[in-house]
């Protein structure tokens, strides 16, 4: 007897009935659908999805506890926070991990763009609510960046779009595994199972930053998690991980970049 969960496919190469698709503000009008959670390309086990979401993890401990005094070493534990997890995942879903990816197209990176412009604006809004209210601590990752020369700022750039890579696949596996759970086994609608899977991973993206901001709770899940929600909206409506990985290193780097200009003025002072 077989031990492989029930699922509830739609019939393979036929588009989600629109009534279980959100409208076109969310997902494209186009026959694109999430991989993984309905049988397509191929279905994992909860067991597999809990060994993905563990590789993820695994990752996150490499990126935050190996030792790295600065941005040109930092490659190594950055670049282990996407290869873990990514491979562990290539392993689990055999040739079927790259419908994680798809091809991009001019209006995916337009949309890159969009989806940052909006995100820098929801952050903002945000960061002065929480402050107001609850104080808040600043991100020191570009404070020393080019001390020491311009290799250094060039590892930076790079050690951050590895990372942000990872930052995606940190959020999107657990996603996809939330999005599995919920539909085929607790037999929610679509339409619910995403929203539930979109919060809760963005609970979880939030969580990973608590010691970024001093431990400060309302930074974290209400910023960083909104922050969240709205990049997470850049794979909703592509299904795509290289345009929501794009819009995040769009994202940060127009946020740290006025710093480092800044750092490098005055060192040539």
């Amino acid at each position: 007897m077989s031990d492989a969960p029930e699922i509830r496919p739609y019939p393979r190469h036929e588009p989600v009935p629109s009534v279980e698709r959100f409208g076109h503000l969310v997902e494209r009008d186009d026959d694109a659908d999430f991989p993984f959670y309905n049988g397509t390309p191929t279905t994992l086990s909860v067991g597999q999805w809990v060994a993905a979401w563990a590789a993820v993890a695994v990752g996150f401990v490499a990126l935050t506890q190996i030792p790295a005094p600065n941005n040109l070493v930092d490659l190594i534990p950055r670049a282990l926070f996407v290869v873990i997890p990514l491979g562990v995942f290539a392993l689990i879903a055999r040739e079927h991990w790259t419908a994680l990816f798809r091809r991009l197209t001019g209006r995916d990176v337009v949309l890159m763009f969009g989806i940052a412009a909006l995100n820098i604006a929801v952050t903002a809004v945000l960061g002065v609510i929480v402050g107001a209210l609850f104080g808040a601590s600043g991100n020191t990752a570009a404070d020393d960046v080019g001390k020491d020369g311009t290799l250094d700022v060039v590892a930076f750039y790079v050690g951050t779009a590895i990372q942000l890579l990872g930052e995606e696949i940190f959020t999107m596996l657990p996603f996809l595994a939330l999005l599995y759970v919920l539909y085929a086994k607790a037999k929610l609608s679509r339409k619910t199972a995403i929203v539930l899977a979109w919060l809760i991973s963005a609970v979880w993206f939030g969580a990973a930053h608590l010691p970024t901001y001093d431990w400060n709770v309302a930074q974290a899940f209400v910023v960083i998690g909104g922050a969240r929600i709205v990049l997470t909206l850049a794979y909703i409506r592509t299904k795509n991980l290289w345009v929501s990985t794009g819009a995040h290193i769009i994202n940060d780097w127009v946020m740290f970049t006025p710093s480092i200009i800044g750092g490098a003025a005055l060192i040539a002072l």
